[in-house]
């Protein structure tokens, strides 16, 4: 039997697992092909939804569904920690089983995890809306703060939805103008490189919005610590920024089974940009945020590449030749507000052209977020 191991249920490996019951399924019924995927969490995120929790246009449940519900009966689906790959061997030691799992083709989707800790005060004095119990805290935290200084500070890169940071201070805004809030709050952006966004198309739609929403950014701004008690940033450069709420979005990294299994550098799997493919050890893919590409750590990348890697996969299951690559597509929708919202697409090496923000395009972006779960089931 071909035995594919899918690791991570979050995009990627659902989209991934569903993807390859359909073009495996005569394989699969004759038993001649195993997809298993495998996570620890029985419940599938879809993270995006954090952003509107703070606001309360979302509630944490919003963003989660038993997993089970969403995976293919073909795929068999495993609830458990993978603590150990071994590439050499093509084995996964999993935390509840004596037993290792031995693969034919490897495909790790174990996204990105929140460090915080990295900074020193960034965990006890910040903010953020990357989790469940981040986004829950800062909701409460917004509801009782009705002036003073809001800072939101970029302090990892890379990082998820890479959009997310420069909708957050566009949505806030409208959030407290709607309120009466708007003129006792002062509202700065930070970025650690010279512009407010690494797409430079973004950064400059996003400067002129802040200019005219009267946010201030601060650029080439490093985050070195924090000061939860005086409530103060200090940067690398050596300033300081006094803030009232800080909304910070913490550094990432990736996984511990990736640099256990010696697969790339802080967790990131280093692969072949349109293969996927690992460089470090052969049948094994990395997709979604934990695949290091150059490109945004987004849902549409990890759904794309699924769709390659599928293809892929499911060649060399059949002992054909593999064609399908993947290209960089990535597709995001960016909030200009609480009800406008723009849109950008672009592969590897284009530069995105930013629409001009319309109500239409914020109603689309909630119809995707409500659709979202049909695109995990690998119908969209």
């Amino acid at each position: 039997m071909h035995r594919i191991a899918i690791v991570g249920g979050g995009t990627g490996g659902t989209v991934l697992a569903n993807r390859l019951a359909d073009e495996l399924q005569s394989e699969i019924e004759a038993g001649t092909v195993e997809v298993r995927l495998i996570t620890a969490d029985p419940n599938h995120v879809y993270k995006p939804t954090f952003l509107y929790v703070p606001f309360g246009k979302k509630t944490v449940d919003d963003a989660k569904r038993p997993i089970e519900d969403l995976v293919d009966s073909r795929v068999s689906l495993t609830i458990d920690e993978v603590t150990d790959v071994n590439t050499d061997r093509n084995r996964l030691s999993l935390a509840d089983r004596t037993a290792s799992l031995r693969y034919d083709q490897l495909v790790l989707a174990t996204g990105a995890n929140l460090e915080p800790e990295a900074v020193p005060g960034l965990a006890e004095g910040g903010h953020h809306f990357y989790g469940p119990d981040g986004a829950t805290r800062l909701r409460d935290e917004l509801a009782e703060f009705t002036e003073g200084h809001l800072v939101l500070s970029v302090v990892g890169v890379p990082h998820m939805c890479p959009a997310a940071p420069v909708e957050f201070p566009l949505m806030v805004d409208d959030w407290l103008r709607e309120r009466g809030r708007r003129e006792d709050v002062e509202i700065t952006y930070t970025y650690p490189i010279n512009r407010a966004h690494g797409l430079e198309s973004v950064a400059d739609w996003a400067t002129d919005l802040f200019e005219e929403r009267d946010i201030a950014l601060e650029t080439f701004f490093n985050v070195d610590e924090v000061d939860p008690d005086a409530e103060v940033i200090e940067t690398v450069e050596g300033d300081e920024l006094e803030y009232d709420l800080l909304v910070a979005i913490p550094p990432h990294r990736g996984s511990d089974l990736v640099i256990d299994a010696g697969l790339g550098e802080d967790g990131w799997v280093d692969v072949d940009r349109h293969t996927l493919e690992a460089t470090e050890a052969e049948d094994v893919y990395a997709i979604g945020d934990v695949a290091d590409v150059p490109t945004s750590k987004a849902g549409s990348v990890a759904h794309y590449e699924a769709g390659a890697v599928a293809d892929r996969i499911a060649s060399r299951a059949r002992g054909e030749t593999p064609t399908a690559t993947y290209d960089g597509k990535t597709v995001c929708f960016l909030e200009a507000g609480m009800d406008e919202a723009t849109f950008i697409e672009f592969e590897y090496g284009e530069e995105p052209y930013v629409r001009e923000p319309s109500k239409p395009l914020h109603w689309a972006k909630l119809g995707y977020n409500e659709s979202y779960w049909l695109t995990a089931r690998g119908l969209l």
